[in-house]
């Protein structure tokens, strides 16, 4: 039997959000082994991971699920990892299959504050929303727009359509330990040429709002594609930055004496591009790189040795190839 995108769902406990989101989404995958990710939102994972422990058990470590159970399987995630615990390697129905489980709060916490920049950099790709009983769509839109800007503080006054998406792609690959020495090289482009009209459906009612309020120009390309201009002065890039989550600009800002925001209109305002854009740049490249080593260190941990070395070999795989 052929198997549809989220039919895994039907051998777990319920959820309240559910996207599927990776190579599966790919219109030219053809490849079956691959597998098809997910992503879980709940309301109590601890609850969650002790029914479906009952209903799943070969899910999980054996370890795990023998000397801690749900308890010790949601405190590595929250404690080691960033609040996200995956099970790979699911075999059912013929097809491999992998799924993350996390606290709805830490979820729109993520999305709407780039708390860990770690699920908020998985949604700002291309995802199939399978069940959102919270509307996390909707609220994934303050997360759309800020990685749209802090990629327009990273690209030249004159760049592509193809070129804002790559941008904004390559944002949460900023930092990730995993880029040095397990990650396709090629990533980034791989993702973009085979997702380009699911990144557009995305990000072009964005590029056009900021291109209503002036702060970009477009242009149309032989390939149905733009080319886009965009507005570098100091008060454009002010509105750039002010679609950064505020902590986020908090962290940008601290010691830079120059960086004011006015407290009655809650105004920002630069006193520099450039500035701008390294200190939104430093910031990114910390908060991935830390959140890209928790999770490294947790997933090693929950998945057990031999699972663990088996899906480093196949990311190490795949850089390898891209390298030759």
């Amino acid at each position: 039997m052929e198997t549809s995108l989220g039919s895994l769902l039907k051998t777990l406990p319920p959820v309240d959000f559910c996207c599927v989101y990776g190579s599966s989404l790919h219109p030219n995958n053809h490849d079956k082994s691959s597998m098809e990710d997910y992503i879980l939102g709940v309301s109590n994972p601890q609850q969650w991971h002790s029914e479906n422990l009952k209903m799943n058990r070969n899910h999980y470590a054996s370890w795990m699920a023998s000397l801690g159970g749900a308890k010790l399987i949601t405190k590595v995630a929250d404690h080691i990892g960033v609040g996200v615990h995956f099970n790979p390697f699911v075999s059912w129905n013929d097809k491999m299959y992998k799924y993350g489980v996390v606290h709805m709060d830490n979820l729109v916490q993520d999305i709407s504050n780039w708390e860990r920049f770690y699920l908020s950099g998985r949604l700002q790709k291309p995802v199939r929303i399978v069940v959102d009983n919270m509307e996390i769509e909707k609220v994934n839109l303050v997360n759309l727009r800020a990685a749209s800007s802090a990629a327009l503080l990273l690209l030249p006054p004159k760049f592509t359509e193809r070129e804002l998406y790559a941008k904004i792609c390559s944002l949460s690959y900023t930092g990730d330990l995993r880029m040095l020495f397990a990650e396709d090289k090629n990533k980034v482009k791989k993702i973009v040429d085979g997702q380009f009209e699911l990144f557009r459906n995305m990000y072009k009612p964005l590029v056009e709002e900021y291109a209503t309020n002036q702060l970009l120009r477009l242009s149309s390309c032989g390939d149905y594609s733009m080319n886009i201009s965009q507005d570098c002065s100091l008060c454009a890039t002010s509105s750039i930055v002010s679609y950064l989550p505020e902590s986020f600009r908090s962290q940008m800002g601290m010691g830079l004496a120059e960086w004011k925001t006015d407290q009655t209109s809650s105004k920002i305002t630069v006193s520099s591009r450039e500035e701008a854009a390294l200190r939104m740049q430093k910031v990114l490249r910390r908060k991935v790189m830390i959140s890209s080593a928790r999770q490294a260190v947790a997933g090693f941990i929950t998945v057990g040795a031999v699972h663990g070395i088996k899906y480093l070999g196949k990311k190490m795989q795949k850089a390898w190839k891209s390298s030759t």
